[in-house]
């Protein structure tokens, strides 16, 4: 929920702004405020996260502070928990709040109002619908003197944010819509801390790495899964898709590896040492990082068939890291020496022009990413140390100019990535100490207030998908009980827990508890004395998410009140039991036309 502060004598938009160290024009876009930006004694402004810590000095107490920051007393006793008679220790790190995580309804007000004045707004329109239910109002009437909460709503925009979390009990991978704020699992435990979601160009498919270092690729549309390759200890994991979104580029024990998802067919080029490498826009070059004779990290490009390698940089110090194209292939960024130092730097590839980003007062930017037209470069500045670990999120013009902050995370670092039109920026925050994040903002940067999508749930990294290409006809059914996962036409309707149906067809699953082998179970269903797939059926051999399986299709005599039915019968990975029943095969019966689609798309959970 928002954070209200109750404006004192003497406040004024810069002087709120920088108690909590918040940029004023976001102080500002949070409330609307209009020019010359006056506000008034007993206004409440909503006040974004900023740096909410002090660090107690000699001579301190609860009242000196609350005074300095002009905020009672009872919002630092409650927010640190503190006993009677609330004594503090010097040295000692005290959350000091901007508010109370509640609006005091004044004469006049309205659920619309405040959802204007407030940022309530999802698709450009004011959800005031969301305030009441937040608060449970019976009706949109407001009383002055009512308390209610203010929240965050989903902003809207294009595309899903793909995201690392362990909200399911496992870390898996995720996906956010900004339009409704739904999440959807897309993975099942296959998942690892340092899991970082990559979309292909075309936001059709998920590249990550995940347990036991395993490479796998989703088709998010099919919701089907493939494992490519595995990693070895201590490996780096970055993965590049290349502009046509058919192929992953990887590092792997001294080799560039070119994996096309289509064909499954991998290429290698042998480079050692090498790491971070990247596709030139173009498909026909790679970029990566390695030692030159010398032993110097420098970055260097290569034709995709090994051949024509040139080194691009002239460096003379550490390690070069976290290289990366701009989109348009102009530019490249990279970060150096290491982490207790990094300094962003860029280089103008047709000058060889090399630019430094002064950065973050503490010398520690991390997460560099390209703005989707090339221009900026979103970045993550460590700072405040001195009151725990807080963060900048900052952008910056490509050869270092008009260098900014939008927002501040209370991490160490934080990952960043751009919405597909290059209008937001998204960030992690919501760490205690060194801690993984628990929430997900967003910031527009044309009206600069930040908003949190997520809360409450562990989250390790994410990324935007590049275009708002989604597949919405589609719907995801899952079964726990039989272990499955699937999409299906977004105009079906339940019948029951097994049994979805629509006007040009249906599915029902159910599973099979026989222990012969494949080929008597499929013949056994295929020619089962009701004849259900007609006289002459056809039993075709597959494979299904690694699984032995076959196709059940049926012969032009199949009677009509069976609805064109077909079937697939796959052997699960691991046998299951249902009310004490094993059992070894799952079954999904299906319209014909559906049938190829529906089977793509499912995986075991």
């Amino acid at each position: 929920m928002q954070t209200f502060y109750t404006v004192r004598s003497g406040d004024t938009v810069h002087g709120v702004s920088s108690r909590w160290e918040i940029p004023s024009d976001t102080l500002i876009a949070a409330n609307n405020l209009k020019p010359p930006y006056t506000i008034y004694i007993g206004q409440q402004l909503s006040v974004p996260p900023g740096v909410d810590v002090v660090r107690v000095r000699q001579g301190d107490s609860v009242y000196r502070i609350s005074q300095l920051y002009k905020v009672p007393t009872s919002v630092i006793i409650e927010a640190n928990q503190l006993q009677p008679p609330y004594v503090i220790q010097t040295g000692q790190l005290l959350k000091v709040p901007p508010g109370v995580p509640y609006y005091i309804v004044r004469p006049g007000d309205t659920l619309y109002q405040l959802a204007v004045r407030f940022n309530v707004i999802t698709n450009g329109e004011p959800n005031y619908e969301l305030i009441r239910i937040v608060n449970q109002l019976p009706s949109s009437q407001l009383i002055p003197g009512m308390k209610i909460r203010i929240p965050y709503a989903p902003p809207g925009g294009q595309g899903r944010i793909a995201y690392t979390s362990d909200r399911g009990g496992h870390y898996d991978i995720w996906l956010y819509n900004p339009r409704t704020g739904e999440n959807v699992q897309l993975t099942s435990g296959l998942g690892d801390s340092f899991s970082s979601p990559e979309w292909s160009p075309n936001s059709r498919r998920i590249a990550f790495v995940g347990k036991s270092r395993i490479i796998y690729v989703i088709d998010v549309a099919a919701g089907s899964i493939a494992q490519i390759d595995q990693m070895e200890e201590e490996a780096e994991f970055k993965l590049d898709w290349s502009p046509d979104s058919s192929q992953i580029a990887y590092t792997k024990q001294g080799r560039i590896i070119l994996y096309n998802v289509l064909s499954h067919q991998a290429q290698s080029i042998q480079q050692p040492n090498s790491t971070d490498v990247q596709w030139f826009p173009s498909g026909r070059e790679l970029l990566f990082q390695a030692p030159d004779a010398s032993g110097i990290s420098q970055l260097f490009r290569i034709k995709t068939d090994g051949s024509g390698k040139q080194q691009i940089t002239r460096n003379t110090g550490g390690r070069l890291n976290n290289a990366q194209f701009s989109p348009d292939g102009s530019f490249v960024l990279y970060t150096t020496p290491g982490v207790s130092i990094s300094i962003i730097h860029t280089v103008e590839l047709s000058t060889g022009n090399v630019f430094e980003v002064k950065g973050g007062p503490l010398a520690k930017n991390y997460y560099p990413k390209w703005s989707p037209d090339s221009l900026k470069i979103a970045y993550s500045a460590t700072a405040f140390e001195d009151r725990g670990y807080f963060s900048q999120v900052r952008t910056v013009g490509r050869r270092g100019e008009e260098d900014r902050i939008w927002a501040i995370s209370n991490c160490f670092a934080t990952p960043v990535t751009w919405s597909a039109d290059g209008r937001k920026v998204a960030y992690l925050s919501g760490c205690k100490e060194q801690e993984f994040a628990s929430e997900m903002w967003a910031v527009d940067l044309r009206h600069p207030v930040p908003i949190r999508l997520i809360a409450g749930v562990n989250i390790q990294s994410l990324q935007w998908s590049p275009t708002s290409i989604m597949d919405g006809t589609k719907k995801t059914y899952t079964n726990t009980a039989y272990k499955v996962r699937f999409q299906y036409p977004s105009n079906w309707r339940k019948v029951n827990e097994e049994r979805y149906e629509g006007a040009d067809g249906f599915f029902q699953i159910s599973a099979i508890s026989a222990v012969e082998n494949l080929d008597e179970v499929c013949r056994g269903e295929a020619f089962h004395p009701l004849r259900p797939y007609g006289s002459m059926p056809s039993i075709l051999k597959a494979r299904v998410q690694n699984q032995e399986a076959c196709y059940i299709l049926p012969s032009p005599d199949q009677s009509a009140e069976m609805l064109n039915q077909s079937a697939l019968i796959v052997r699960y990975p691991t046998p299951i039991t249902i009310q004490g029943e094993t059992y070894n095969y799952f079954i999904l019966w299906v319209d014909q036309p559906h049938l190829k689609e529906i089977a793509s798309s499912l995986t075991f959970l």
